[in-house]
C-alpha cells in the first residue's frame, strides 16, 4: 500500500437513466474519481459512451474524471476524449502501434496518461514505460462487462509493478479494477494498489448509501 487510498466509483454500474444525478451524488459521497470505462465494441466485446457524453457529464464535477479506454485504434480519439474533460486518459498498449507515441499525444493535450493490463498481459508489456505514466491499471477482471468476480491471481502482478515503482522512487498510482468489494479490498491494498475502482459494490451494497460503501472501501 502507498499513501492514501483512492476511491474511483465506476459508472458502468450506475443508472444511465440518470447519470448526471448519479454523479452529482458520488461528488457528495466523497468520490475521489469518477471512472469512466469506454468500450468501442471491437477491442472489448461491450459498448459503452463516446466523447459527447462525458462532455455532457463534465459540468456537474470538479472530481477527476479517470477515463479508461478500451478502444483499438486508440489514437485516433484522444483529442476527443481530451476535449470533452477526461482528467487521466488510460489506454491499452495492446490497442496501439506505438506505446510512447500514445503517451506523447496524450501528455501534448496536458493530461495524465494511465496504462493499463488486462488479467493476462505481462508487465513487460508496459516495463520501459512506467516512468513516463501517471498511472497503471490493473484490471482483476476481464474487460468488457461490470459485475464480474474478483481474480485473485492479478495480485502479485500488482505487487511487482508496486516493487518496481518503489525500487525508482516514482509517485505513480497503481489502480485496480474488476469485482473490488468489501472481502477484497484490503488484499489489493496490501498488494500496492492506492486507487480502488468498485462499480456494484458501491452502487448496490448497504442500500446503495454511497458515502458509507466508498467509506467501507477505503478504510477496510
Amino acid at each position: 500500500m502507498s499513501g492514501l487510498i483512492k476511491i474511483s466509483p465506476s459508472i458502468l454500474s450506475a443508472d444511465f437513466s440518470k447519470l448526471g444525478e448519479e454523479i452529482s451524488a458520488l461528488d457528495k459521497a466523497g468520490a475521489d474519481y469518477i471512472h469512466i470505462d469506454v468500450m468501442d465494441g471491437h477491442f472489448v466485446p461491450n459498448l459503452t459512451i463516446g466523447p459527447e457524453v462525458i462532455k455532457r457529464l463534465r459540468p456537474i464535477t470538479k472530481k477527476v474524471f479517470d477515463v479508461h479506454l478500451m478502444i483499438s485504434p486508440v489514437d485516433n480519439f484522444i483529442k476527443d476524449f481530451s476535449d470533452a474533460g477526461s482528467d487521466i486518459i488510460t489506454f491499452h498498449p495492446e490497442a496501439t502501434k506505438d506505446v510512447r507515441n500514445t503517451i506523447k499525444l496524450i501528455k501534448k493535450e496536458g493530461k495524465k496518461v494511465g496504462i493499463s493490463l488486462k488479467p493476462k498481459s505481462k508487465i513487460d508489456l508496459i516495463e520501459k514505460y512506467i516512468e513516463e505514466v501517471d498511472l497503471i491499471l490493473v484490471m482483476s477482471v476481464e474487460p468488457g462487462f461490470a459485475g464480474q468476480k474478483f481474480m485473485p491471481e492479478v495480485l502479485d502482478k500488482t505487487k511487482k509493478i508496486r516493487e518496481l515503482i518503489n525500487s525508482k522512487n516514482l509517485k505513480t498510482e497503481i489502480e485496480i479494477d474488476g469485482g473490488i468489494n468489501f472481502e477484497n479490498c484490503n488484499e489489493a491494498k496490501k498488494a500496492g494498489a492506492n486507487v480502488l475502482v468498485s462499480g456494484s459494490t458501491i452502487f448496490k451494497e448497504n442500500q446503495g448509501n454511497l458515502e458509507k460503501n466508498i467509506g467501507i472501501l477505503r478504510k477496510n
